[in-house]
């Protein structure tokens, strides 16, 4: 059984033949370079037709495939290397080829065998590997195309990184409904715009920072986007008014998504039913801009302090908990840490949220100091971390702020040692040797101290007050 490879093995077509060709070519490459069942490689890489080759290449041979953020910084990468123990990394698979000397037969997967390992940055700054097993993968994949009613009918864009869930769960669905991938190897608005257009794409995936910057290209209007019929948005919240402006561009259906890498990574998705669906556009917005209801397969909780369900009011917080095929079964090497995230067999998003009468989820708030900048997530604790090495740096609070841009911004306040100087561009130029530039924040206050609360601790409420000022 490798529920994964099957998926390719039974999808048609002349394009799927020399997919199908190439990753049994490139499983016995790896096989030479002595790659075993449960064994793991990384994969550093942007946007192209040989990402997707790996990772079904990946699924033959029942290898781990750890995709590897192209914006982390070198001791990032290293970190993540250490910890997973993968066996290499690979940069392209040119040459890759010529060490295949025979393919190997299919390797017999145990469905809970891992398939994926997504590095995370934990709230320490440490790396969290987070397993997806083969079921992981093949329940979201199936799940995905009953949700959104993909088949081969469909064009995907792989425009945001093929090395992020936010795109890489598409490669399974749609290559198991027969569809067609098309690629944009890097993010530029106007080359975006044009590959929607050029391939009458039909259906993708973009965060809403990517959004932001399409539709309010000068280049946007006057082009055909009729072979659209829906695009998903996710890894950030959104604005009612952005998601007015996609619905008037493209003209096609709008699907907000939520989900984690933990996750495979639906949770929710924005689908609205008939009677929500036939409001008025400001109302429907309104709707659209939530997000969404449980996914296939989900069961969803939002919960107080204490463990119980609040009410479906639209107005009573709690955190999101949920449990299903598609959770992953815990973080690499890291058993603590996983039995800390589950509650029972209930994953804890560490999200807070309300739960509308309709069944939708509205998040309002992380319980972690998280800050979503252009769709990826940044841990204040991480880049204090950074900015504490700086030997004039005596404290500091990372915080997030609004941003039309970004979605947030990621913002510092900085006490220095007496007798000590440092400026902001210093601190950023210091903090890029150390973490991925998006990590770094793009503004600096100095103060004589930070705000605290009578017993001590940091408040960084009021750090985001001061600077709405």
């Amino acid at each position: 059984m490798n529920p994964l490879w099957a998926m390719l093995e039974r999808a048609a077509g002349p394009e799927y033949a020399r997919t199908r060709a190439r990753a049994e070519r490139l499983h016995g490459a790896l096989s030479a370079r002595g790659m075993r069942a449960g064994e793991r490689f990384a994969v550093l890489s942007w946007n192209t037709s040989d990402y997707l080759e790996l990772y079904f290449a990946a699924a033959r041979g029942g290898f781990v495939l750890c995709p590897l953020n192209v914006r982390l910084a070198r001791p990032e990468i290293e970190a993540i290397l250490e910890d997973s123990g993968a066996r290499f990394v690979l940069e392209g698979v040119a040459g890759l080829d010529a060490l295949c000397r025979e393919v190997p037969p299919v390797a017999k997967v145990d469905p809970e065998a891992p398939a994926q390992l997504y590095y995370t940055s934990g709230t320490t700054g440490k790396p969290k590997g987070v397993v997806l097993t083969q079921r992981n993968v093949e329940v979201h994949a199936r799940a995905a195309i009953a949700e959104l009613g993909l088949s081969e009918r469909d064009t995907w864009a792989h425009i945001a990184p093929m090395f992020h869930l936010a795109d890489a769960w598409a490669i399974f669905a749609i290559t198991h409904c027969g569809g067609r991938h098309v690629y944009l190897p890097r993010f530029e608005p106007e080359l975006a715009l044009e590959l929607l257009v050029r391939e009458r794409v039909t259906i993708t995936n973009l965060i809403p920072t990517m959004l932001n910057l399409m539709v309010r290209h000068p280049s946007a209007r006057g082009r055909d986007y009729s072979g659209l019929r829906a695009i998903l948005s996710g890894g950030a919240p959104i604005a009612p008014q952005l998601v007015r402006e996609i619905l008037e561009l493209f003209g096609c259906e709008y699907v907000q998504t939520y989900g984690m890498t933990e996750t495979s990574p639906y949770l929710t998705l924005g689908l609205l039913k008939p009677h929500l669906a036939a409001l008025p556009l400001e109302e429907r917005v309104r709707w659209l801009a939530k997000t969404g209801r449980p996914f296939q397969g989900v069961e969803l909780r939002v919960v107080d302090e204490q463990g119980n369900d609040v009410p479906a009011d639209g107005q009573s917080v709690g955190e999101i908990r949920v449990r299903g095929e598609t959770v992953t079964p815990g973080y690499w090497n890291q058993p603590e840490v996983t039995a800390a995230a589950f509650d029972g067999r209930w994953l804890k998003t560490g999200d807070l949220a309300t739960l509308a009468h309709e069944g939708y989820v509205e998040i309002v708030d992380r319980k972690k100091d998280m800050i979503l900048t252009g769709g990826e997530n940044v841990y204040s604790t991480e880049v204090e971390h950074a900015l504490f090495a700086h030997p004039a740096v005596l404290e500091v609070a990372v915080y997030g702020m609004p941003d039309e841009l970004w979605g947030e911004r990621v913002c510092a306040a900085v006490v220095l040692r007496p007798g000590k100087s440092a400026s902001a561009q210093e601190l950023q130029d210091f903090c890029r040797l150390r973490i991925a530039a998006y990590k770094v924040p793009r503004a600096i206050e100095f103060l004589g101290e930070l705000p605290r609360t009578g017993s001590g601790k940091i408040q960084k409420h009021a750090l985001r007050v001061r600077a709405r000022r």
